[in-house]
């Protein structure tokens, strides 16, 4: 089966204060051979990017409503009369607030929904083939 990716690079705003925020550079990755989560890469171009990855249904959930708990949370908001959509990221080395363009994150996850539709995923990683495979009678050579 091929493997589709699906990317897109876009601007975030690490808040680091209500009046401050400095742009950092992300790119939204979905690959089919992964059908269940959705990467995040900050910092992409530098020497060392740092790399998000969890469940799609939580992006889709959360442009929708505030959903997650623990590492990652993420919520709609309104910044500036913009629709934008909140990222809380908790990692043992610190915590992060992004923000995000709706209509951009809206998009790419609309291009991931069309390539795999909620409750395809497990078709895409040919478990059901993996299983036919190894349940197939043997044959057995004559003598």
């Amino acid at each position: 089966m091929k493997n589709t990716v699906v990317e897109r690079e876009l601007e975030l705003k690490l808040m680091l204060s209500s009046e401050r925020s400095i742009p950092v550079p992300a790119r939204l990755t979905y690959r089919t051979d992964d059908p269940y989560a959705v990467h995040i890469t900050f910092h992409i171009g530098s020497d060392h990017p740092v790399d998000w990855t969890f469940a799609r249904e939580l992006l889709v959930e959360g442009v929708l409503r505030s959903c997650g708990s623990g590492d990652v949370r993420v919520w709609p908001s309104r910044s500036g009369g913009r629709s934008v959509i909140m990222m809380a990221l908790s990692s043992p080395e610190g915590d992060a607030l992004l923000e995000a363009s709706s209509a951009a994150v809206y998009a790419w996850l609309e291009r991931t929904l069309r390539v795999v539709p909620p409750g395809t995923e497990t078709e895409q990683l040919g478990i059901d083939d993996g299983l036919a495979e190894l349940l197939a009678p043997t044959r057995t050579e004559d003598a």
